[in-house]
């Protein structure tokens, strides 16, 4: 496995990311975020609440605020076909458990056990079942597959959301490395189809973690390198969270021993 000797150029904030932002994908993507919200407003049972909500250990999580989530830069690995290699084209990216590698690769992301639950609904807070969720994040070392680790695929896949709009996934906690906080890379998609097909996403965005479990994971064997990595950075300089991270802050449950359950509610155009 490598592991990256310095700080990522990842994340360097839409400057960085603008001219592939400005272009065919984002255009597409303005498009299917009207349609995605149309349909879900002409679809959604009368009777649904005016917020999503996901579940955690012990029963629901508080819902967040009503709003689109911030679009946020994908980094130069989001491994969608936008810089190189297309994971969403492979057979078998559809799945629940990323942590392994899948197709012709083989291999296991190690650390603490991570489920990430996510809500997608519309900027009013409607479920929109039948949307497509990608989520990628780097591993327990700060390496992203495909990229750093060339020979590996795993912490990446697609899910689709239910009739409460929720995906879930089961994966690790990511490493803190140089210059950023703790993050998940998610993509929502209008449908499955599209996701694979090489459509634009509607929606780019992160989800971070709170400090106080970002501490108590990287206390754990593997991790060593995070602990210092995490004192150099705050949500408050960070390149992507540094305006504002409260409609993008994970909602925690479980523990690292037992696991770990990260929610988040992601209202799309």
């Amino acid at each position: 496995m490598t592991t990256p000797s310095g700080p990522h150029d990842h994340d360097a904030g839409l400057r960085a990311d603008l001219p592939r932002l400005l272009g065919r994908r984002r255009a597409l993507a303005l498009l299917g975020g009207a349609g995605l919200a149309g349909l879900a407003a002409a679809c959604a049972p009368p009777d649904r609440p005016g917020r999503g909500e996901a579940g955690g250990p012990g029963g629901a999580v508080e819902s967040g605020s009503p709003g689109e989530i911030p679009q946020e830069t994908a980094g130069p690995f989001p491994g969608d076909g936008s810089n190189g290699p297309n994971v969403l084209q492979e057979a078998g990216v559809v799945r629940r458990d990323i942590r392994p590698s899948f197709g012709a690769l083989t291999g296991v992301a190690e650390g603490a056990p991570l489920t990430l639950d996510l809500t997608v609904t519309s900027a009013a807070g409607v479920a929109l079942p039948g949307a497509a969720v990608y989520v990628w994040h780097c591993d327990r070392s700060g390496a992203y597959s495909l990229y750093d680790v060339a020979d590996q695929n795993y912490l990446r896949g697609v899910q689709v959301a239910d009739r409460d709009g929720r995906v879930t996934f089961t994966s690790i906690f990511p490493a803190a490395y140089a210059g950023r906080w703790p993050h998940v890379h998610f993509e929502v998609y209008p449908d499955l189809a599209r996701a694979t097909g090489g459509d634009a996403a509607i929606t780019t965005s992160q989800l971070a973690f709170p400090e106080s479990v970002c501490r108590q994971v990287y206390a754990l064997s593997g991790y060593e390198d995070s602990t210092g990595n995490l004192d150099d950075v705050t949500l408050t300089d960070d390149t992507v969270f540094a305006d504002g991270v409260d409609s993008q802050l994970a909602r925690m449950g479980g523990d690292p021993a037992t696991g770990l359950v990260a929610a988040l509610t992601v209202p799309v155009v």
